[in-house]
């Protein structure tokens, strides 16, 4: 490939989404401008990122399918290992630094390019081997390298701070940085909602096609499959955002369900309840949508009663999300929400307020409400300094605790579950098992779970839904017989 025939943007397709490089150029450009206000920060400054490095798997010489690390990718876009990027913070200046490459690598892994090829690849503005950071550095005289470390407050690890041999020469800043990149990647740009709202379409009509064509007597990885295949044939989304959960029946109660010891692999019966928490990823941006249906095509009562209750409480959110709403406030609407329907139905009984009190809604939803979504399925700074998270059961499980504001995209899920363990200690608990009713309670053991999860953007006014897929019990039968009509035609 030579090097016209890359222009500045990413697409894999006429049938796919084109997303400009000028993404990344905004996204620089925000930096800088909130660096310069900070007033730590002297002029001079260069912003040094180091992107990810290509691994094997254990010892063996197996490489897993490169996937960018993620602040570097809203930086930069870029798709290879093994790069720096350098962003000048006075004139906004990108500065991209890849390996220089061994002659045998364009006999296993194809032609080495030029320098020129990624300044025209990434609309960058200079690029240098990554041998010679030190020098292309040294050049701009910067009073300071501001490298990354910071906490991510989901997992609880350290972003990985960039290093070179002689970085020793320099001033280097590690805690500037972390706190305003965090900050700016928490409010999504024109184009990062472009981007979004394809791959979350993309995502929501592999839904529609899993609902289609699921049968009783199918495996879950069977239903996976068929949701990867669409979001990669059809969108051009070679990575999932997070590993597939395709629950069915009492699976449907494990909320991470999907990992190597539970690997959706149990046979899906008829009159299950299936959750199928899905989603691809387009250009590093993820989606994340949780649909669930009855694997027959038809809800019984006692599916319906569980599934209508968790979609008042998705649509109470979603109706009530606007700016200056505290995110632990919707997660208590949705509890209030699904308990008093609950209550409704005979499953519990007494004052909602009072059962609010002592957080049973937590033995229900102990996860919490949703969370920040961009490039990290689970975005970054859900808890910047100042905001505490709680100590409740349930609110403490929320991936944020901030009050809402025009820009952030998030996940709206609540849930219903039967887990026993929950249930046996609710029941243990005087403070609790008084608003219980065991006998009601005993014919949902096994059932399984159902959760509703949608993404949104906030507006200046409330909340734009990023997905599209069927969510009320019409809409999802109405789906699944067509998906049988169809295939009783062919």
């Amino acid at each position: 490939m030579h090097t016209s025939d890359y222009r500045p943007t990413y697409c894999l397709g006429e049938h796919t989404l084109s997303v400009p490089r000028t993404l990344h150029a905004t996204n620089r450009e925000r930096l800088c401008k909130r660096l310069k206000a900070d007033p730590q920060l002297p002029s001079g400054a260069i912003v040094l990122l180091q992107g990810g490095e290509q691994e094997m798997r254990y010892c063996s010489d197996h490489e897993p399918l490169f996937r960018q690390e993620s602040y570097f990718h809203w930086a930069f876009g870029v798709n290879e290992s093994s790069f720096y990027g350098a962003i000048v913070v006075d004139t906004g200046k990108a500065i991209l630094f890849p390996p220089k490459l061994p002659e045998v690598y364009a006999v296993w892994m194809g032609r080495i390019q030029p320098k020129e090829f990624y300044k025209e690849k990434y609309a960058v503005d200079e690029v240098h081997y990554s041998q010679d950071i030190a020098s292309a550095l040294a050049s701009y005289k910067p009073t300071v390298l501001l490298t990354l470390r910071g906490l991510n407050t989901d997992s609880g690890k350290h972003s990985k701070e960039a290093t070179f041999d002689g970085i020793e020469k320099f001033r280097v800043n590690n805690y500037i940085l972390h706190p305003n990149i965090a900050e700016c990647r928490v409010f999504k740009t024109p184009e990062e909602l472009t981007v979004l709202r394809y791959v979350c379409q993309v995502s929501s009509r592999a839904h529609i096609e899993v609902m289609k064509n699921i049968r009783p007597g199918m495996y879950e990885y069977q239903l996976e499959s068929l949701f990867r295949n669409y979001c990669y044939s059809q969108g051009g989304c070679r990575f999932m955002s997070y590993s597939c959960i395709a629950a069915s029946g009492c699976s449907a109660a494990i909320l991470h369900y999907g990992h190597s010891g539970a690997p959706n692999d149990r046979q899906i019966q008829d009159g299950d309840i299936c959750s199928f928490d899905m989603g691809g990823e387009y250009y590093c941006y993820a989606s994340d949508i949780t649909c669930a249906f009855p694997a027959n095509g038809k809800f019984t009562a006692d599916q319906k009663i569980i599934y209508v209750a968790v979609l008042k409480a998705n649509r109470a959110v979603l109706n009530a999300c606007k700016p200056g709403v505290s995110w632990p406030d919707m997660h208590r609407l949705a509890e209030r929400t699904f308990l008093a329907e609950l209550v409704d139905h005979g499953l519990l009984q007494g004052d909602v307020d009072e059962m609010m009190a002592v957080r049973l809604g937590a033995i229900f939803m102990p996860h919490g409400l949703g969370h920040f979504m961009g490039i990290d399925t689970h975005d970054v700074h859900g808890y910047p300094e100042g905001v505490e998270r709680s100590t409740e059961p349930g609110l403490r499980s929320l991936r944020t605790a901030r009050t809402l504001e025009e820009g952030m995209v998030l996940t709206i899920e609540p849930g219903i579950y039967f887990i026993e363990v929950l249930l046996d200690e609710a029941l243990n608990d005087p403070a609790r098992s008084r608003f219980m009713v065991p006998e009601v309670l005993q014919r949902f053991r096994g059932f399984g779970g159902v959760r509703i999860e949608d993404d949104v953007v906030i507006t200046a006014d409330g909340a734009e839904l990023l997905n599209d897929v069927p969510r009320t019990v019409e809409a999802i039968e109405e789906v699944m017989a067509k998906g049988r009509q169809a295939s009783a035609v062919a």
